[in-house]
């Protein structure tokens, strides 16, 4: 019996148009290796063409620049690309289950971002699904969601750590304010934090030897840092520096989208799949797919594994703080708050899921941002405008970051044993439900 996704793809496929497909018929065994890699290659070909119809799509890309050429220059209508995500799931469904782990591991892999692929073709024609749909399909997990009084005694207990009078969020504003990194001093803090992370990961990961990165500092986006993987080992990695940027970010962004995140998990993705085993759906990252869960995920754990707590607020206040000229005197304080807003970041999926399903106006989110993320006027409009530009997304972040943490603490309590299972998550097919698992 086909799976419920195939049969709704075979649904799909007959409401896209009089164009019909063969039958496709089963694929021996011993040709099924041979047959994987065919659907990649065509799975790649598609997603540059899905790219070329929506701006950002496509989030790396490092194949054959013949495809990505052919992409440009002939791509399918909206219709036939419709008609081609569901030949490419029916085709995987034909292939026989294989007692290699890996090859099986491969399919489900390749299943899980084309029904991913399927779902965001629907959204570029304007369909929408409600939040908690929406997340399911193209980010394969199902988020659930808090009531935001829930995170009220939070907010109580914070109060604690910011007396006086006015809001809470305004009084936190005010207090980090102190810890602004003066921008003619952001490249030297942020230079010397990555290297500190690289120098982390790399005590546990055999990293390329060719690899390295660039970093820019820009203006006008709705995010605060972004890494574009260029291929062979290099990233571009850009800063915005639209808000002021907090001490802490150094670190957070120098592991999120540097050492072990990013550019790392691009890394190990090119040189064990894409290289070693010839995988090219690897090639390419559509970033609304159960890719960016791990991505997103093992990012932002990445920080807590190359920084313990008292590790991190002691290599901030010895190293960054007198590089930023700021008071390291005052370092604990800082940090002190910044654990306890760790508490609130599942509100910041309720606000985006009543805005984005029309629950709340803009206004509205913008206020309740301020309110239970404590932050700025200004930062709370960002995050708003980061909910309008990747609609449900933002669950990647902090649930993911929270699977991904119970995954690889499970694997051992030493440290070694959780570098051991972070670099096993950023170098295999992994999906969102084998963290489960």
């Amino acid at each position: 019996m086909k799976p419920l996704w195939a049969l709704a793809a075979v649904f799909a496929l007959q409401a896209c148009g009089p164009e019909t497909i063969e039958t496709v018929a089963p694929v021996p065994l011993a040709q099924q290796s041979s047959a994987l890699d065919v659907i990649a290659s065509d799975y790649v070909k598609l997603t540059l063409e899905l790219g070329e119809q929506e701006v950002g799509y496509v989030d790396a890309y490092y194949g054959p620049a013949e495809w990505a050429e052919a992409a440009k220059a002939k791509p399918r209508d909206m219709r036939q690309l419709g008609n081609a995500i569901v030949d490419l799931m029916l085709r995987i469904d034909v292939l026989a289950q294989d007692q290699d782990a890996a090859i099986e591991a491969r399919k489900k892999f390749l299943s899980a971002q084309l029904e991913a692929a399927h779902a965001r073709h629907a959204m570029m024609q304007d369909e929408r699904f409600p939040f908690v749909e929406e997340a399911q399909k193209l980010f394969g997990v199902t988020p659930e969601l808090l009531p935001l009084a829930v995170f009220d005694p939070v907010l109580e207990e914070i109060e604690k750590l910011a007396p006086g009078d006015g809001p809470l969020s305004e009084r936190v504003a005010a207090f980090e304010r102190n810890y602004i990194i003066p921008k003619d001093r952001l490249k030297p803090v942020f230079d010397t934090a990555i290297a500190e992370c690289k120098a982390r990961t790399q005590a546990h990961f055999d990293l390329p030897e060719s690899e390295n990165f660039k970093m820019e500092f820009v203006t006008g986006k709705s995010w605060s840092g972004y890494n574009y993987y260029q291929g062979n080992y290099q990233s571009l990695i850009q800063i915005n520096t639209d808000l002021p940027i907090f001490i802490g970010r150094a670190v957070d962004l120098g592991c999120h989208e540097g050492y072990p995140g990013h550019h790392v998990y691009n890394m190990l993705l090119e040189q064990n799949l894409t290289k070693d085993r010839g995988w090219q759906e690897f090639s390419i990252y559509p970033l609304y797919s159960p890719q960016s869960l791990i991505a997103e995920g093992s990012a932002n754990y990445g920080i807590e594994l190359a920084f313990s707590g008292q590790e991190r607020l002691d290599y901030e206040r010895d190293v960054l703080y007198p590089l930023a000229g700021l008071d390291p005197d005052t370092a604990a304080a800082y940090w002190a708050l910044q654990i306890a807003k760790k508490a609130l970041s599942g509100a910041r999926m309720t606000i985006a899921q009543q805005y984005l399903d029309g629950e709340i106006t803009r206004d509205q989110a913008i206020a309740l941002n301020q309110k239970y993320q404590l932050v700025s006027a200004e930062r709370a409009a960002q995050m708003t405008d980061f909910n309008e530009q990747y609609r449900s997304y933002v669950i990647n972040y902090g649930l993911g970051q929270d699977m991904v943490r119970e995954w690889i603490e499970a694997q051992g309590d030493a440290p070694v044993w959780r570098w051991k299972a972070m670099e096993r998550l950023l170098s295999e097919p992994m999906l969102p439900g084998d963290l489960g698992e």
